[in-house]
């Protein structure tokens, strides 16, 4: 499908061929017919986009403090991947269309193939010929309302969410700062409420027009005379002004000031500098309020994305039903939105159109889609298929996200004997990207990329919630496959996974537990590796505070998604499965989700691993810290930066170089591959996963819980081979030394 797409690094728009989106639970399949450019919000993007990479860090200082912060825990390298990652990066453009409903995901309502509808939301509503949108960003289109008009309902929204708040009563007079496509919505829509409307805009042109569609006055705020004709048009002064302007100066609310009647009311609906006067504000006792987009329920997760509705008793207004309300006023005609429809573009000359709304002469463009299109998910190969060797495992990625691309990817290319085959991502326009950034020979559907037959091996590097259902797909269509942490996020998950594996002609499955790959772990292993007593394990992991409505909070929580990491580093260090598990947490609250825990494993040869995972500590203190003791030697690794070995009061000081084992992980998974063994036995994978669910179990029930993975096939003694069992061995692979392995996956790495 066609899409208009912007280039992160240059800013430059263009119209590409991706994917189109997959079908989810929760949202619709929409195929496009009319999308709108904002004239205002689009424009400002796309120019930050075209700025150096200097201007765009003295714009966003909070990101390159990020930046840094990101530096500083992990390294300048791993920085400077990321960065580049973000910015190799092509991103949609648009949030608002209309266009037919296609298919329904599971749990929608109200709502079938073929319905007109209008959508919204940026990411979703985009300029492109098929969407996914979820439920609540869609609205029924009236019989009576032509679809190119539906297109700018978010817009509308928009402009009727800064009414509501101004709270407008007929017969007011109404000011709208700021006469382009927002102002010239809410300019019709304070008329059609019974308003006296003036329109005010620095270009006298604009002013003008804004007259001639509707407002009651237009005038320039350049003009001398704007204090005494607004005065003696609204007699007493204006009782509320609606801010739509787009300026970093502090003009249009300070104008606001001068204007308003005593108690007056100033909405900012635009992104205006917010600095005003104390002695206006204080002597008329202004109320200044912030719109917040198309209305109750943007931004909010759990509304837009898991479509959980408000109850309309206490909610009149959400985003949902401002949409529905703008589609009202176009069927009875109380708005006339013919005027802002003359400049039309097809999607393939997206480029023009931008162009077009750069230059100042539109109040928006309309982007129109073919009658007859493709429906089908596959994007056209844009580029001939390189030549490859003719041994070399063809790799299909799943997940074009950061971390795929900027860990995964390089080392992948590092590994060798692998070819970047196939890219997939939900939306399309990440595949697309990361085809172009990292040379993959096609971007395509999840779907696509696991019925290919063209692939031999897949990784899965998508959202936790999507993992379980990846790998069981791959499994199913005999591809070995390595999935970033974690596994499943629900124990019917892993049930899965667990029957999928036992039933699958080919199966190979790796989890990217990368930690214990990593070259000082090797190492604390082998200062450890003639042990006869149990290890006592101790991890602090300082993960940072995530707003309580992060994605992660909701796909199996950061106990699952991430403490899993240390759980499996503990278990790689000591060897032998965990028998027990106790744990407790902070009290939640309304700032914390699950994430101040304290966890110990109780080893079945006695060992004991402490991990404290904490969400409420400064961020100015390293992420990871490690402490191995035993027979009277101390490890201590700090953050990854420098391992520390102590015996016989001696230390020593071996310099880790942060490397957190991606390297090799990856390396040996490819080589893997080929032979059909994982580095990590499924059975260990499992363990894993499985704790990581007893440890939510024992904070929720305050008790110690049993490791009891596949009945009792895992939960064996320390000296499994008096019961028969295969003796685990230890091998050294010139990067450390891997213990608890079966012989034939020892074999494999020492290769």
């Amino acid at each position: 499908m066609k899409s208009i797409l912007e280039n992160m690094k240059t800013g430059e728009v263009q119209t590409y061929d991706i994917p189109a989106p997959e079908l989810r639970a929760g949202g619709l399949l929409v195929r496009t017919e009319f999308s709108a450019i904002s004239a205002g919000t689009e424009r400002v993007k796309v120019e930050t986009g075209e700025k150096s990479l200097l201007q765009k860090a003295l714009a966003r200082p909070d990101l390159v403090k990020q930046v840094i912060d990101y530096g500083r825990h992990n390294g300048i390298q791993a920085a400077i991947q990321k960065v580049r990652a973000r910015l190799d990066t092509l991103n949609t453009l648009g949030y608002s269309c209309a266009g037919t409903v296609l298919q329904v995901g599971e749990g929608v309502t109200g709502f079938r193939p073929g319905d007109r509808v209008a959508c919204a939301g940026a990411n979703y509503a985009t300029h492109s010929e098929i969407n996914f949108v979820p439920q609540h960003l869609a609205s029924h289109v009236p019989a009576s309302v032509s679809l190119d008009a539906a297109s700018l309902a978010t817009i509308g929204a928009i402009a009727m969410q800064g009414l509501r708040q101004a709270k407008i009563s007929f017969g007011e007079t109404v000011a709208v700062i700021g006469a382009g496509l927002v102002g010239i919505l809410a300019i019709q829509m304070a008329r059609a409420a019974g308003c006296r409307v003036i329109a005010i805009d620095r270009n006298a042109s604009r002013a003008k027009q804004a007259a001639e569609m509707g407002a009651h006055l237009g005038l320039s705020s350049e003009d001398a005379g704007l204090l005494p004709a607004v005065q003696a048009f609204s007699r007493y002064g204006v009782d509320a002004a609606i801010i739509t302007a787009a300026t970093s100066s502090t003009e249009p609310v300070e104008l606001a000031a001068s204007l308003l009647r005593d108690r007056g009311r100033i909405v900012i609906v635009g992104d205006v500098g917010m600095g005003v006067s104390r002695q206006n504000m204080y002597m008329k006792e202004l109320s200044l309020l912030m719109s917040r987009s198309y209305g109750p329920g943007r931004y909010d997760a759990q509304y837009e994305e898991a479509g959980n509705d408000y109850p309309i008793g206490y909610v009149r207004w959400t985003e949902q039903r401002n949409l529905e309300a703008f589609l009202d006023l176009l069927a009875t005609g109380a708005i006339d939105v013919s005027g802002l429809l003359r400049h039309r573009y097809p999607v393939q000359f997206g480029a023009k159109a931008y162009d077009e709304i750069r230059s100042g002469g539109a109040y928006t463009a309309i982007i129109e889609y073919a009658a007859q299109r493709e429906t089908a998910a596959a994007a056209e190969v844009l580029q001939p298929q390189p030549q490859r060797n003719s041994g070399a495992l063809r790799i299909g990625l799943i997940g074009a996200g950061s971390f795929g691309r900027s860990v995964i990817v390089p080392n992948l290319k590092a590994a060798g004997n692998a070819s970047l085959h196939s890219v997939a991502s939900l939306s399309g326009v990440g595949a697309e990207s990361a085809r172009q950034a990292c040379g993959f020979s096609r971007a395509a559907t999840p779907a696509d990329l696991l019925n290919s037959p063209e692939v031999d091996a897949v990784f899965i590097a998508s959202r936790h919630d999507s993992h379980a259902a990846y790998v069981q797909a791959a499994l199913e269509h005999d591809k070995p496959v390595f999935v970033e942490k974690p596994l499943a996020i629900t124990r019917k998950q892993l049930a899965s996974i667990r029957d999928t594996y036992n039933a699958a002609r080919l199966p190979f499955l790796m989890v990217g537990f990368n930690r214990r790959f990593a070259p000082a772990t090797g190492k604390i292993r082998e200062f450890f590796a003639a042990r006869r007593e149990p290890m006592m394990v101790q991890v602090r992991v300082n993960a940072g505070f995530l707003p309580p409505e992060h994605w992660a909070h909701a796909d199996g929580g950061r106990i699952v998604g991430e403490l899993c990491h240390f759980v499996d580093w503990a278990r790689a260090m000591v060897g032998v499965p965990i028998r027990y598990v106790s744990a407790s947490s902070l009290p939640d609250g309304a700032r914390y989700r699950q994430d101040n825990v304290a966890v110990t494993l109780a080893f079945s040869d006695g060992s004991i691993g402490n991990l404290v995972y904490l969400a409420n500590g400064d961020r100015s203190v390293p992420k990871e810290y490690f402490e191995v003791s035993c027979e009277g030697k101390t490890a201590r690794l700090d953050n990854w930066a420098s391992l520390r070995l102590a015996v016989q009061g001696r230390e020593r000081t071996v310099k880790a170089g942060r490397d957190k084992g991606h390297r090799r992980e990856i390396e040996l998974t490819v080589k893997a591959m080929r032979a059909g063994l994982s580095p990590i036995a499924f059975d260990e994978i499992v363990e894993v996963t499985e704790t990581c669910f007893a440890i939510v179990d024992s904070i929720r029930t305050q008790r110690s819980i049993e490791v009891n993975v596949l009945g009792d096939a895992l939960n064996v003694a320390a000296d499994t081979t008096a019961q028969g069992a295969e003796a685990p061995c230890t091998v050294d692979d010139g990067v450390g030394v891997h213990a608890g392995l079966t012989s034939k996956t020892a074999n494999l790495l020492g290769q």
